[in-house]
């Protein structure tokens, strides 16, 4: 068929062409600000282990004259485990938990020593992590170990992010 043209009808919509405007096909969810580009990502969501990786993620972000981005998930569930809908359809659960991280964070003096920011995301939280390590460039992620049973069951959130991350994983005990 080389040689025929096949008009285009006058109500279909352009997309754009990836190879002419590579960023016309992917942009980041929102800008981030600048200062923090090439920071450090810390998870935090107020546990024990979470504590121990922000300590040492100040200390890294402290030498390396960095900003700190601290992230906490937010809790998602999926519809099923209430409606018994199909496929799995995941909803936001009211978490304020970030909330209150977000002012103990305020408080604290030790925080005090680099500049941070702490970005809330709902969702897997490997996936989050990497995806916000992506959107500033960040040096590294640093999390903290899980243990318990959960962890032996459906893998820790450490071993997947090292296994998946395409930037360094420090991963606290």
């Amino acid at each position: 068929m080389a040689g025929h043209e096949f008009p285009e009808p006058a109500d279909r919509k352009r997309v754009a062409d990836s190879t002419v405007d590579p960023l016309a096909v992917e942009q980041p969810r929102h800008a981030c600000d600048p200062a923090f580009r090439h920071g450090v990502v810390v998870g935090f969501d107020g546990s024990t282990s979470s504590e121990r990786a922000l300590a040492y993620a100040i200390g890294m972000a402290r030498r390396s004259g960095s900003g700190l981005i601290i992230v906490h998930v937010a809790n998602r569930l999926p519809t099923t485990v209430w409606a018994g809908c199909e496929p799995p359809v995941f909803v936001d659960v009211p978490d304020h938990r970030t909330e209150v991280l977000g002012l103990e964070l305020a408080c604290a003096e030790h925080l005090a020593e680099v500049p941070w920011i702490l970005v809330e995301r709902g969702g897997d939280i490997c996936h989050e992590l990497e995806e916000v390590g992506r959107e500033y460039s960040a040096d590294a992620i640093v999390v903290g170990s899980t243990h318990g049973i959960v962890g032996r069951i459906f893998g820790s959130v450490a071993g997947r992010l090292a296994r998946r991350a395409q930037r360094p994983v420090v991963v606290i005990p």
